[in-house]
């Protein structure tokens, strides 16, 4: 089977690698030669090309399946609505001719409840910050193309599943938190603000299983079973690593107090206090977690890191 990665970073070049293990003749899009010979020596065919250069994207191949993974780099003069939205407008329109089947990686950032309400995929979604608003408007364009039948329904012949990831950790993910909790540095964000997370081995188990020909839904909300409070993930990482107990900024005198579970309005504006329900997950697309906890998943992080 032909596949192709747009935005082959730490998850599309996983899901690549695995690919190739699986005898598929994987491609992957890039604006570098460097990493066009690092894809090469892996077993991936580059295809040099740039979302926010659309005539560059008519060397796209014909695929069976595409993974969309594109994230937004920091250093680049690119605004997020030039590479989530605008680039992928560009990329739909080549694809639509092009391929049976597009896995879209999303953000949980769509939703904008912000009291510690549990989350799901029929949930309302309206994000504040500028982050989801961006987001929200790359999911609606798989409607707008075409790609979507609605957003409810089952088909064994989904042209598009937007999968809307938590938190994503796994190794090499941790290495500047770990030097921060090493080095006793003070944590921003309220402590008791609640997490939602996804290792990297489950999300790349996730993809792998919606390119079958199974049933499925158009939307998948993809993060682990159990959301922890910042204050226990970071007090986890930070006995794991037998470094000194995490310090939050907001635990400063003149503050929130340390036990408080009040939110002022720019500690909900920043939408970290939500949780996300996998039910859809595991039980309709039948998921079985490698690591359904942090409890599970950040040893593995740090031992493979």
């Amino acid at each position: 089977m032909r596949k192709l990665i747009i935005g082959c970073g730490y998850v599309g070049l996983t899901v690549a690698q695995e690919w190739v293990k699986q005898g598929h003749q994987v491609s992957a899009l890039t604006r570098s030669e460097n990493n066009a010979e690092k894809f090469m020596s892996a077993g991936i065919q580059p295809v040099l090309g740039d979302i926010t250069q659309p005539e560059s994207l008519e060397s796209l191949p014909e695929s069976d399946t595409v993974l969309y993974a594109v994230g937004f780099d920091r250093t680049s003069d690119k605004s997020r609505h030039e590479i989530y939205v605008t680039g992928l407008e560009s990329a739909l329109k080549v694809l639509k001719q092009r391929t049976q089947k597009v896995i879209y990686l999303s953000s949980t950032s769509v939703y904008g409840q912000t009291a510690g309400e549990w989350v799901d995929e029929s949930s309302v979604c309206e994000p504040e910050r500028e982050n989801g608003q961006v987001c929200l408007e790359a999911e609606q364009l798989f409607d707008q193309h075409g790609f979507l039948s609605t957003s409810s329904t089952q088909s064994t012949a989904a042209r598009a599943v937007i999968l809307r990831l938590a938190g994503i950790y796994g190794p090499g993910r941790l290495l500047a938190r770990m030097e921060q909790i090493r080095a006793g540095e003070p944590l921003a964000g309220h402590p008791d603000a609640w997490l939602n997370l996804i290792h990297l081995a489950d999300i790349v188990q996730t993809v792998l299983k919606i390119d079958t020909n199974i049933y499925l839904f158009d939307r998948y909300l993809v993060s682990d079973s159990r959301p922890i409070t910042r204050r226990e993930y970071y007090e986890t990482l930070a006995r794991l690593l037998k470094a000194p107990e995490p310090r939050f900024e907001s635990t400063v005198p003149g503050e929130i107090s340390r036990k408080s579970t009040r939110f002022n309005s720019t500690e909900r504006a920043a939408g970290l206090n939500k949780r996300c329900n996998n039910k859809r997950l595991r039980e309709e697309l039948g998921i079985s977690l490698t690591f359904p906890t942090i409890a599970e998943g950040l040893p593995d992080a740090i031992e493979n890191g």
